[in-house]
């Protein structure tokens, strides 16, 4: 019982260490974070690699349930999952810039707008809303004016233009054959005028 209690206690402190570490350092860790990173990893397992090899399984399974426990109640409860992943953080909003909340996440506005740039995205003034995904990834949304035209987009502008050309006489006119207007008067002319 007492490997399974430390094997809680190192999962619970490890998981609130990289949460703390931010959101940043999980999607591109710098060489330094990962070298810390990989020395927080290397001493929460020291304690268990003094011991036998049947605790390291027991440390080991009890990693997995944890784990799965985690992700189970993420799924149920809401609050779990803000508290062991956060939430999505805003950081433009309307073509402006939250630099309050880019302090609270530790992130230069040059570090995002390299993230824009890999995004295509070279005009802050673009953006209706920006936000730094819980797993570091940037999600944005456009201004109506800066989305690119969809083909759905294209089609339907498409039909409305036909269609208002077609309802002008003067344009149905020249849009029609021009031989329909021979054809026509064929029919209406008598016989001995053809």
């Amino acid at each position: 019982m007492n490997a399974v209690l430390q094997a809680a206690i190192i999962l619970m402190a490890a998981i609130l260490l990289l949460r703390l570490s931010g959101r940043k350092s999980i999607a591109q860790m710098t060489l330094p974070q990962t070298t810390v990173m990989l020395a927080v990893g290397t001493i929460l397992v020291h304690p268990i690699t003094n011991k036998g090899m049947v605790n390291t399984f027991i440390v080991i399974a009890t990693f997995v349930a944890i784990l799965l426990l985690l992700e189970f109640l993420q799924v149920k409860i809401n609050g779990v999952e803000k508290l062991l992943t956060g939430k999505s953080k805003i950081v433009i909003q309307d073509g402006v810039l939250n630099v309050a909340e880019l302090k609270k996440m530790r992130m230069t506005v040059d570090q995002l707008e390299m993230r824009l740039r890999t995004s295509g995205i070279d005009k802050i003034g673009d953006i209706k809303t920006a936000t730094i995904e819980p797993n570091g990834q940037l999600g944005y949304e456009l201004m109506e004016d800066a989305k690119p035209l969809t083909a759905g987009e294209f089609k339907k502008w498409m039909d409305v233009y036909l269609q208002s050309n077609h309802s002008d006489p003067a344009t149905s006119q020249q849009t029609d054959n021009l031989f329909k207007e021979i054809q026509d008067n064929d029919k209406k002319n008598p016989k001995y005028l053809q």
